[in-house]
């Protein structure tokens, strides 16, 4: 069965057979009101009266960074950002940040695609990462000015707890070591799904040691079981033809997706891939454009989608980008290499996402979080954590450590 007949006779047939497109497409096809006209959150209905920022600051503690945005009514949000952000410090500081003080936070929508037109010859993760750390202070300043949790703000919580899927693999480990300590964070979380490192990251067919891929895969299926979702991300490594030889032997395992088989530009070669096997493909970390994810979901090239809601630019395009999704049938699994503060992004979003895949990514190396600056903690607790229920992001960091911070100022 090649994967048109798969996808054919799957959940995804009556979306397939309606003629499913995605919205960002049709809005300008049809040549109607512009993407930020055809809102996917409608904050102005959360707030009669204008929610102004009058200040963004970076501040540092050690070696995390954090974005503080002010009100004029002097509400504070506050939103750690991805590290390490060094090299994106100065587009925060020149460009994202000057350009959201003095706007009224409930235009969010409208804004994220003003920032872009003035600045689209900067397109591309270092734009918009910094764009996205602004963002969601931002919209931790909006939860708490109108006392809701994020995810409130995003059309509502339809699921309380998020199942999660093991990541953060290494490639310098032996299939066996790296196998082991899956079974270990598995024992210890609870968790029904993980996700293995092969081949070598963008190394033209090159496996990171000789035979690691298969024997790891081999080992995993053997030591976990059936009842364990076996996941890998290949980080672009292969030609087409080398990843559809690997992806026949990922279905030969029951593996439960492919991500990035090929580089990650090279969108008709994962589509060559992707028509070739039933195994779902996921792709889209890299992404930063609305219209390639369009052209990825229009042409079937994948079949899960994987913004990461940090590279892509924030929430509102994650949420663009899973409407899409949505429209044409498709899930969405946002790319995450995020714990503890930093990683209620992904827990928001996944509770108020519809089409959210059945698992969502979450970096685990048999620890837990550690840092004792913020609470609550983001435990995973039989393979599931609950999310955020305080105002905004729903963490408050201590501020006697908070006190310690530097700001960050352009030298």
């Amino acid at each position: 069965m090649n994967r048109r007949r798969f996808l054919a006779s799957s959940t995804l047939a009556p979306a397939l057979a309606a003629g499913a497109t995605p919205s960002y497409r049709n809005s300008k096809a049809e040549g109607a009101k512009p993407e930020y006209e055809n809102p996917v959150f409608g904050l102005h209905k959360f707030s009669k009266t204008p929610i102004t920022v009058q200040s963004i600051e970076l501040l540092r503690v050690g070696k995390n960074y954090f974005v503080r945005a002010t009100s004029t009514d002097g509400v504070v949000g506050i939103a750690r950002t991805k590290t390490p952000i060094e090299e994106y410090v100065s587009i925060l500081l020149k460009v994202a940040a000057p350009f959201f003080i003095g706007k009224d936070i409930r235009d969010l929508e409208t804004l994220i695609d003003e920032i872009y037109i003035k600045n689209y010859k900067m397109a591309g993760q270092p734009f918009w990462a910094p764009v996205a750390y602004v963002e969601q202070a931002l919209f931790d300043l909006f939860g708490k000015t109108v006392h809701k949790p994020l995810h409130d703000l995003m059309g509502g919580a339809v699921r309380k707890e998020i199942p999660v899927y093991l990541s953060g693999g290494i490639r310098e480990t032996t299939a066996e070591q790296e196998v082991e300590v899956y079974r270990d964070g598995l024992a210890k979380t609870g968790a029904k799904a993980m996700k293995f490192k092969i081949a070598g990251r963008m190394s033209h067919n090159i496996d990171a040691m000789p035979n690691r891929t298969e024997k790891m895969v081999r080992l995993a299926r053997k030591t976990y079981g059936a009842g364990v979702t076996i996941y890998v991300d290949a980080n672009g490594c292969y030609t087409a033809p080398k990843a559809i030889e690997v992806g026949k032997f990922l279905e030969d395992m029951k593996c439960g997706f492919f991500e990035e088989p090929c580089p990650w530009e090279e969108f008709t070669e994962t589509k060559r891939v992707a028509d070739a096997l039933r195994i779902p493909i996921a792709f889209g970390e890299c992404d930063t454009s609305l219209w390639m994810f369009q052209w990825l979901i229009e042409n079937r090239a994948i079949d899960i989608v994987q913004p990461d809601i940090n590279y892509n630019g924030g929430f509102i395009r994650a949420a663009r980008v899973a409407r899409m999704a949505r429209e044409a049938g498709m899930t969405i699994v946002p790319h995450n290499t995020q714990t503890g503060a930093s990683a209620v992004n992904i827990l928001h979003f996944a509770a108020a996402t519809q089409n959210i895949g059945p698992y969502m990514e979450f970096p685990f190396r048999g620890k837990e979080e550690t840092e004792s600056w913020f609470t609550p903690k983001f435990p995973i607790k039989n393979g599931m954590i609950e999310i955020p229920s305080g105002d905004g992001l729903g963490v408050e960091i201590d501020p006697a450590y908070l006190a310690k911070a530097k700001k960050v100022e352009m030298a």
